[in-house]
């Protein structure tokens, strides 16, 4: 009698059992499905855009755009076309701030960008999001308003990813001009001047960058930090879909 009592509990828990593999097989095959389909939809933005001085890393492009996706999934993106991406991999003598028109697939700007002087000398090697670390700060961002400060007119900037960067307003990590950020203070000191923490730009340029970003576009900092890039969950191709980005 047991056995027959097993025999049929075993036949009444093959076909459940099958259905919770087949939900998970294809949750599995969906999220390979948009993967694959997020791959070519990033390297058909990326194939279209012309670089003439600094060309963008394309895996540091593809991370911008698809922390970009997320948040305009989550409608924090009132300016929805612009992408700003600054790479912290490369050297401070290098042109590595790049602000890309989704829309029209082209790269709007390309310029220095200073980082934080506790974050290292010509290179940035390390990264706070603790007050007067004067450390930069990685991740995703959003923009804030425009305001005239005591660098003139400046852009704030508000981290989108807890524990990362979402101390960034607290730290007044802000888009400002520097006269320390140009080709002739690198051709002085070997190396461009550095900030308290701030992505500070070249002065003559700064304020078409300013105005051109300011109110809710997406500004993403790049280096590779093996726990940021894992642990962030903008960075996750799972937690997208083929609509958030066709």
């Amino acid at each position: 009698m047991k056995i027959k009592i097993l025999i049929v509990l075993i036949a009444l828990a093959i076909p459940q059992l099958y259905s919770f593999t087949s939900v998970k097989e294809n949750k599995k095959n969906a999220v390979e499905k948009n993967s694959a389909l997020f791959d070519v939809y990033a390297y058909d933005v990326y194939n279209c855009l012309s670089f003439e001085n600094q060309a963008l890393d394309y895996e540091v492009f593809k991370k911008g755009l698809l922390g970009y996706v997320g948040l305009k999934k989550d409608k924090k993106l009132a300016r929805k076309n612009l992408l700003t991406i600054i790479d912290y991999s490369v050297s401070s003598n290098e042109e590595r701030l790049w602000i890309i028109d989704l829309d029209n697939k082209k790269v709007d700007f390309n310029t220095l960008v200073a980082h934080g002087k506790n974050s290292g000398d010509e290179c940035a090697m390390s990264f706070s999001n603790i007050p007067s670390s004067y450390q930069s700060s990685l991740g995703f961002f959003t923009t804030g308003e425009i305001y005239t400060g005591k660098h003139g007119t400046s852009l704030y900037l508000h981290g989108q990813e807890e524990g990362v960067n979402d101390k960034a307003f607290e730290r007044y990590i802000v888009i400002h001009g520097a006269d320390y950020v140009s080709e002739s203070f690198i051709e002085e000191n070997g190396r461009l001047g550095r900030s308290l923490g701030c992505p500070a730009i070249p002065l003559g340029v700064h304020e078409n960058i300013i105005y051109a970003i300011a109110n809710s576009s997406c500004v993403f900092i790049y280096y590779p930090e093996v726990d940021y890039l894992q642990a962030s969950t903008l960075l996750d191709e799972s937690a997208i879909s083929f609509d958030d980005f066709s």
